[in-house]
């Protein structure tokens, strides 16, 4: 069986995508739109990472969820059905009410395919107004941003 989406590590998280014929135009290059697909599903799966667990059902537990307040793009190459990328996700940044994630996606052979950057917003489920990060969502972030800066220092003394 093939998966078009799983996951490859988690520190750092990292969600392999393959792209499927009904993510592209009709010249066959990746629909702009989708590309914001590609980065919400790999934060979902990301989340579900941090929590063990879905990540709607958690949010439901914990009363907040995380829309977004931005997402940026910079595309450095086409896609075409059937090639693959590696979206790598980073902490770059926890506000008070906003923390902002660094999503870069590279190709098998190493090029950078887009960097995005999403900034999520904290609300009260149901609601519209900010509130402050949860801590058990801070907690979760700092605790992977943290591992992450280990891993990479670990990695560097290796080589």
């Amino acid at each position: 069986m093939t998966s078009t989406e799983h996951v490859l590590s988690t520190t750092p998280f990292v969600v392999r995508r393959r792209v499927k014929w009904g993510d592209c135009d009709p010249a066959g290059v990746v629909y702009t739109v989708t590309f914001g697909e590609y980065v919400i599903s790999a934060v979902e799966l990301f989340y579900g990472m941090l929590f063990g667990s879905t990540p709607q059902r958690i949010k439901d537990e914990f009363g907040f969820g995380t829309p977004s307040r931005a997402l940026s793009f910079d595309f450095r190459t086409s896609l075409w059905p059937d090639d693959e990328i590696d979206i790598r996700v980073a902490v770059e940044d926890i506000r008070t009410q906003t923390y902002v994630l660094d999503l870069t996606a590279t190709t098998a052979t190493g090029q950078i395919a887009f960097v995005s950057r999403l900034t999520p917003i904290c609300v009260p489920r149901g609601e519209r107004r900010a509130i402050p990060v949860p801590d058990v969502l801070r907690d979760a972030l700092t605790s992977y941003q943290a591992a992450c800066g280990a891993a990479a220092t670990a990695g560097s003394l290796a080589s």
